[in-house]
């Protein structure tokens, strides 16, 4: 006895893919929408900078909303560099103030490679013994470092400057750099996680090989450190290159002016008809430009490094 087998076609169950995948597609544009829009936000301003930078003040003056340069010239970069006259920089619409560039370049540099170098120095040397040293008190004294991330620095402004002027430094690279010479609650908190992460073993090695405490810092810890020593020199400089208040505070003359006081004093002097924007812009951009090559250069070094010492 044989049965018949069904040869009735089946009807395949709906499948709930095609939603899901529609609301992944739609999620993944708006993610990117949202990145573009990011994106243009972040790139506008430097844009228009540049935009300002490239054009006349007369051309400003006459179309001061469009999108490209207007009378299209290098004439705002020839005064920031020196290359025109007052008479030459009245003529194009500028305020025939000079900007000694390369004075206020030299002194940012100056200012910066100090705080730099003196802070990266001091605060590993902090770090370290807030990390490995067993002495009475360290805790507290750490806690109390942690607690100073939360005094705004604008407290700091009035002792530092008493401080500086008791010590005749006053209208100085080295007054200007000395607040923030030493070290930083930050900077010491950052390096502090990471020798965290050294195994004791290896520096228990040095130790019974006959090594002191600083010989171990400096032959063994410090070479470690060196990718997070990198990051942190790197946004310290970043940092001292654009500080603005503390500058302007005791700076002031070109002796020890650096370019961010410098673009403001640019832009004050300025005749009845306004500021000299294409002036001021191009001075901006290549002031800014600098930093900006260096953090993208070591953007993924400064994220990495970042995320290593478990900072959130």
């Amino acid at each position: 006895m044989t049965s018949t087998a069904s040869t009735a076609p089946t009807t395949p169950a709906p499948s709930s893919a095609a939603p899901e995948g529609r609301r992944l597609n739609a999620g993944r544009i708006a993610a990117w929408a949202a990145m573009v829009l990011i994106i243009v936000v972040t790139v506008l301003p430097f844009y228009w900078v540049l935009r300002t930078a490239l054009s006349s003040n007369a051309g400003l003056a006459s179309d001061p909303t469009s999108l490209l340069p207007v009378d299209a010239n290098l004439r705002g970069f020839q005064r920031v560099f020196g290359m025109q006259s007052p008479e030459e920089a009245i003529a194009d619409g500028g305020s025939g103030a000079s900007l000694n560039f390369w004075i206020y370049l030299r002194n940012s540099v100056v200012v910066s490679t100090l705080v730099t170098v003196g802070q990266v120095f001091f605060s590993a040397m902090a770090a370290y013994s807030f990390a490995r040293l067993r002495w009475p008190g360290r805790d507290a004294v750490f806690g109390v470092f942690l607690a100073a991330l939360m005094v705004p620095s604008i407290f700091t402004l009035l002792p530092n400057f008493v401080l500086v002027k008791e010590l005749g430094l006053v209208d100085s690279m080295l007054g200007v750099a000395l607040p923030t010479m030493f070290m930083t609650p930050f900077a010491v908190f950052f390096l502090r996680q990471f020798f965290m992460n050294i195994p004791r073993e290896l520096e228990e090695a040095a130790l019974l090989d006959g090594a002191s405490k600083v010989r171990v810092f400096f032959q063994l810890i410090l070479p470690m450190a060196k990718a997070p020593i990198t990051t942190l020199a790197i946004l310290t400089y970043i940092t001292a290159w654009n500080d603005y208040f503390w500058p302007l505070l005791v700076s002031y003359t070109d002796s020890s002016r650096v370019l961010t006081v410098a673009l403001a004093v640019f832009k004050s002097q300025a005749p009845q008809t306004g500021p000299d924007w294409s002036g001021l812009m191009a001075a901006t951009l290549v002031a800014a430009l600098p930093m900006l090559l260096l953090f993208m250069a070591a953007a993924r070094r400064i994220v990495n490094s970042i995320g290593f010492t478990g900072i959130k």
